[in-house]
């Protein structure tokens, strides 16, 4: 697949995880507190979904892992607000099916090198190391919130949430630029500031 086919999927993916930043920024502003719309949650389900693809076909394992391990939590919110329950079934079979059927066509074609995976030349094991580590703690705000959630019985982005977001977005940062991946620099540059804003006004509300 060309270059420039494979930047566009990432940069789309980006483009709806900003989106849904910049949606909840509005009505929070709006709101002059941290809401979080439905919308949200849908946003950020099909914007996985594509860079979980973007990162698959990179090669590149921390953007996989960041996504694999955030992709449920996105369904578990959407299923808290009584959205995933209005998706047609055949939908929401795929989508709870769809990383494992990435994994077993992978596998059946020969072409889910592991070794590939962990030893990319492109991407040096101190930085792949980096990378990974920043996925896990961007990823540990959606437990974070997701056990907050399950808590509270409702879907909710406390103040824990944002903070974690902005330590993983700046790491990423560092990681896409090391990476030279433009993908992972815009999304997490707006990303950064819209986190920020979030904290502001969590504290404020608290």
């Amino acid at each position: 697949m060309s270059n420039w086919l494979i930047y566009s999927i990432g940069f789309f993916a980006q483009i709806l995880f900003s989106g849904r930043l910049i949606l909840q920024w509005i009505l929070s502003e709006k709101s002059k507190k941290v809401l979080t719309p439905s919308i949200f949650w849908k946003l950020s389900l099909f914007a996985s979904f594509l860079l979980f693809v973007y990162g698959y076909l990179r090669n590149d394992f921390a953007i996989m892992l960041g996504q694999a391990l955030t992709y449920f939590i996105y369904i578990r919110n959407l299923q808290l607000q009584g959205e995933w329950q209005k998706a047609p079934k055949f939908l929401r079979i795929f989508l709870w099916i769809f990383p494992l059927l990435i994994v077993i066509y992978s596998f059946n074609n020969n072409t889910y090198d592991l070794v590939k995976l962990f030893k990319n030349k492109d991407i040096p094991f101190a930085l792949l190391l980096w990378g990974s580590i920043a996925q896990v703690i961007f990823t540990l705000r959606f437990v974070y919130q997701w056990i907050y959630s399950e808590k509270n019985k409702e879907s909710s982005l406390p103040f824990g949430f944002w903070l974690l977001s902005l330590i993983g977005s700046l790491m990423i940062l560092v990681y896409a630029i090391l990476r030279k991946d433009p993908v992972l620099f815009v999304g997490h540059i707006m990303g950064s500031i819209i986190y920020s804003r979030n904290i502001i006004l969590s504290k404020r509300h608290s």
